[in-house]
């Protein structure tokens, strides 16, 4: 039996380099042209391949290109909450702080890759309203494997009376589905569809204290009530 920590082999080590090298091509290719006008022969040639070698590693074509993409991203998703929420990390440190530090990473994501996340959101949005119900569960699937990493930390921080108790599946929704409200904001602008321009976005550090500030100290503000007359 392998041990699970041996090295790849040169020609595994080969293989991996030249898929990854596939990949970023057709990021660059999906880009400039859009999912839509991007063609497989322009992404083998952007990555000096044949297209024939591009379809070994690549059934399906552009279409499996596209989901090996989403899995590249909601795998780095998944990494940069294990790492910012990792008990080690957090041990001393308050579920707000670490929360805060999440969105800020997460907006520098987007802001470094915005092209191909627009593009991606884009074909997202699309395949999970087709009439393909396996692409819809395919992002089903997806957004509860990112929710759940972020589960055990939730849990640790309502296990030490920082959160409200609630079902914490339901609450890492919540808060990624809010992460994800911005990235989509700053999808519309850049699409020119919203002239009212949220700069606040654009600095991820003050986006991140702003939405951390929303979900977890709300908005209203606590007025001390009124004396009564007597």
């Amino acid at each position: 039996m392998t041990p699970k920590n041996n090295p790849l082999s040169r020609k595994e080590r080969e293989r991996l380099m030249r898929r990854q090298a596939m990949l970023e091509a057709a990021q660059a290719v999906f880009a400039e042209k859009g999912y839509a006008n991007a063609t497989v022969d322009e992404i083998a040639q952007r990555a000096e391949f044949g297209k024939g070698t591009l379809y070994n590693y690549f059934e399906g074509g552009k279409e499996d290109i596209l989901f090996a993409l989403f899995d590249q991203l909601y795998d780095e998703l998944c990494e940069v909450i294990q790492q910012t929420f990792s008990p080690d990390e957090a041990a001393d440190r308050p579920i707000r702080a670490a929360f805060r530090d999440f969105v800020e990473q997460n907006i520098r994501y987007y802001l470094e890759r915005e092209h191909l996340f627009m593009i991606l959101i884009k074909e997202a949005h699309r395949m999970i309203f087709s009439d393909d119900a396996e692409k819809a569960k395919y992002f089903i699937r997806q957004r509860d494997r990112v929710a759940s990493v972020l589960v055990p930390p939730l849990e640790r921080a309502m296990a030490r009376g920082e959160m409200r108790p609630m079902p914490p599946l339901f609450v890492a929704h919540l808060l990624l589905g809010n992460v994800n409200g911005c990235q989509m904001q700053l999808s519309l602008e850049k699409s020119g569809l919203d002239e009212n321009r949220a700069e606040a976005l654009h600095a991820p550090s003050q986006a991140a204290d702003y939405l951390t500030t929303l979900l977890f100290d709300g908005l209203l503000i606590e007025k001390t009530a009124a004396p009564t007359l007597a």
